[in-house]
């Protein structure tokens, strides 16, 4: 294989593939990204660890067909080294691979395995499903849902987030026990129906796919309209497939069995306050620096027109600060993960948030304040109190 390839294209689409390459694996081939060249014009680039697959092409000007695979992290770190301009790539018949920079006298040598021992890529079955979603949908239903998703890979119907698509409504739901993210988003025009659990790593593959996408901004169609970014998302067996920006993203769905999720969102909360995110924020964050470092606990207190936050260390001492809020209910004070509720008040922009309450051992509900039930979007999140 022979190939001349620019250093920015080659560059950015090998980035992508170091978070899909597999390093630890047992598979030493898991650990590479194949490059190949089918025909001319374009080569092809993929990597995968059995469960996510990434696969995508740049333009090249292809003296020789054929394919290799060399370690997607070595690979990485050379094109990055290479001076701006075209990258020659040639391999020979030991899979010995050479990067050379046209025009320059650097060189790299990369020692490769033969393409044909890289695993095949999985493919949508012929007339599968495909529905269309804006890039900025999908990036908005992740950024106010991922830190609620857990991270023990032994519990993986919470080492994932539910994504769902109702008529016109697209929804993601995540919960690792403690606190729940859910937030729906209608789309106007469009009607579907699907149903997947999505792993954490594909989530975060997902999201930086989604940022690239978006910080490329609107596509130009062929009536010169401007376009906002589109992933086409289909689902085939037991996988899903999102291909966009030249790019086909494909993940292995969890098999098992999601949380009832509208059974742990409490209903008709009779103590309700409303609060100023920003100075809320601040007075969490404050307050938990001087938190026990075990739980993470601080005390909210509420009393008319005002809320107390402390927080108690046996080894540090003790915290405080108080807010001016919207409350007229009873007194009430409950404990509560401190980094629960600013993950919640990060993924939000509202000026101000709402805190449902019902007792001293109920969950607490947030959702930005002002919110209706006939918005295009609506986010809550739940967050179980604790002893303190």
């Amino acid at each position: 294989m022979e190939l001349t390839v620019a250093k920015k294209d080659l560059l950015k689409i090998v980035a992508r593939m170091q978070g899909v390459a597999e390093r630890k694996s047992t598979m030493p081939v898991l650990a590479n990204v194949l490059l190949a060249v089918d025909g001319n014009g374009a080569m092809r680039l993929a990597a995968t660890d059995l469960y996510l697959s990434l696969l995508g092409r740049v333009p090249a000007d292809v003296s020789k067909p054929g394919s290799v695979a060399v370690s997607a992290k070595d690979l990485f770190e050379r094109v990055k080294m290479m001076p701006d301009g075209p990258v020659v790539i040639a391999t020979q018949d030991n899979a010995t691979t050479t990067l050379k920079a046209s025009g320059s006298a650097r060189r790299y040598t990369l020692r490769g395995m033969p393409g044909d021992d890289f695993p095949p890529l999985p493919q949508p079955a012929e007339g599968s499903p495909t529905l269309a979603l804006d890039v900025e949908v999908l990036s908005e239903l992740i950024q106010k849902t991922h830190f609620s998703i857990s991270t023990d890979e032994t519990r993986a119907h919470l080492n994932s987030a539910l994504f769902e698509w109702e008529g016109d409504t697209v929804r993601m739901v995540t919960t690792d026990g403690h606190r729940l993210s859910k937030v729906d988003v209608k789309v106007s025009g469009r009607q579907a129906s699907a149903t997947m659990l999505i792993p954490l790593k594909a989530i975060h593959e997902l999201r930086r796919l989604c940022d690239e996408m978006m910080a490329e901004g609107p596509t130009t169609g062929p009536d010169g309209e401007k376009k906002k970014p589109e992933l086409l998302i289909t689902q085939s067996g037991s996988s899903a497939f999102f291909q966009g920006a030249g790019m086909t993203f494909s993940v292995k769905l969890v098999d098992a069995q999601f949380p009832p999720y509208s059974q742990v969102i409490p209903q008709g909360a009779d103590k309700v306050v409303r609060a100023p995110r920003t100075a809320f924020a601040e007075a969490l964050k404050a307050v938990s620096v001087a938190a026990s470092e075990r739980t993470g606990g601080v005390k909210l207190t509420l009393t008319k027109g005002s809320m107390r936050i402390t927080s108690e260390s046996p080894e540090s001492g003790d915290g405080f600060d108080e807010i001016p809020v919207e409350y007229a209910g009873p007194n009430i004070s409950i404990g509560f993960n401190a980094k629960y509720f600013l993950d919640v008040l990060a993924s939000v922009t509202d000026e101000e948030v709402e805190v449902s309450l019902s007792g001293e051992l109920d969950p607490a509900v947030l959702r930005p304040a002002g919110a209706t039930t006939t918005s295009d979007r609506q986010f809550l999140a739940v967050v179980m109190p604790m002893r303190i």
